[in-house]
């Protein structure tokens, strides 16, 4: 019986098994190699050792605006993302009327493709016609000050990415909305005798029960945003004096419009190792603040 079930086990695994085969493990094994030549799709790749890595890390100049542009979207998306969903879960867990139309509401946005928000939102913040600046016209002409340009201006573009990234909380709504409607009902009645106000539940009760969702959130969140291309690439391209040229952004462009397909699997192998280096951090200091019922102290 044992076999037989050992037999079924690797039968039902082997379609992902192949799948990873030829589609996963050997791409990542190609971008090894070619991260150490010179490629460009037309020639064989040609050796060239470690002259990728060099140059990214100290002769492209692009490259660290890249990283910056990337990491300022990070910072400030994430948080800013993970808070705004918790708020909203918070406010939909509440016992109203209509409940599910308005959960539906807020999660319908994050079903909308990449490039259908790119293209919405790019009429979003039209300077001139934009849905954004026609609400704060009136404020604006109020205080004496001139339209702004958004994704023209390259001081106001990455916080444009940043306000168009909170679109998407109603995926970090469901998750935290499960979080909360998983913890006991009993510990806030017990933290209620005890004499807690709605402000004290939240911080000693909700908080730490949803640390591990936070943790998930976060961690998810900063690899997702360190990916970010498709909008950047339908709305402003590289932008006004490289204000929008997103890492990932870059590396498509070394690819798929300069052909150094070496040069380029370097890239992603040092997005990769950023990547992997952030989220170990994370875990590292997951141990000071999230809390795992039931685990030992």
């Amino acid at each position: 019986m044992q076999r037989e079930d050992r037999r079924d086990f690797w039968f039902f695994l082997s379609p992902w098994i192949v799948g990873f085969t030829f589609f996963g493990a050997g791409p990542i094994l190609a971008a090894v190699f070619l991260s150490f030549t010179d490629y460009s799709i037309f020639t064989r790749p040609h050796w060239v050792g470690l002259a990728n890595y060099r140059e990214l890390l100290f002769q492209d100049p692009l490259v660290p605006k890249a990283l910056f542009n990337t990491l300022f979207y990070t910072v400030f998306a994430v948080p800013l993302g993970t808070f705004f969903s918790l708020m909203v879960a918070l406010l939909l867990n509440q016992k109203v009327k209509g409940l599910p139309v308005w959960r539906t509401l807020y999660y319908l946005p994050t079903v909308v493709s990449g490039v259908a928000m790119g293209v919405l939102w790019r009429w979003i913040f039209n300077p001139e016609v934009g849905l954004l600046n026609t609400a704060l016209r009136p404020l604006l002409q109020a205080f004496g000050l001139s339209d702004p340009k958004w994704l023209l201006d390259p001081h106001l573009a990455k916080p444009a990415y940043v306000l168009m990234s909170l679109w998407g909380i109603g995926g970090g709504m469901i998750i935290f909305l499960a979080g909360l409607q998983s913890i006991p009902k009993q510990l806030y009645e017990a933290a209620e005798i005890d004499g807690a106000g709605r402000f004290s539940q939240f911080r000693h009760v909700t908080l730490p029960l949803l640390s591990p969702v936070v943790f998930f959130s976060l961690t998810m969140g900063f690899i997702g945003s360190f990916q970010i291309f498709t909008q950047a690439y339908v709305m402003t391209g590289r932008g006004v004096d490289n204000s929008t040229l997103f890492y990932v952004l870059y590396l498509f462009d070394q690819a798929f419009r300069y052909f150094r397909m070496g040069y380029s699997s370097a890239l992603a192998w040092v997005l990769f190792a950023i990547v992997l280096v952030i989220t170990l951090v994370q875990f590292r200091l997951a141990r000071r603040w999230v809390y795992y019922e039931g685990a030992a102290s």
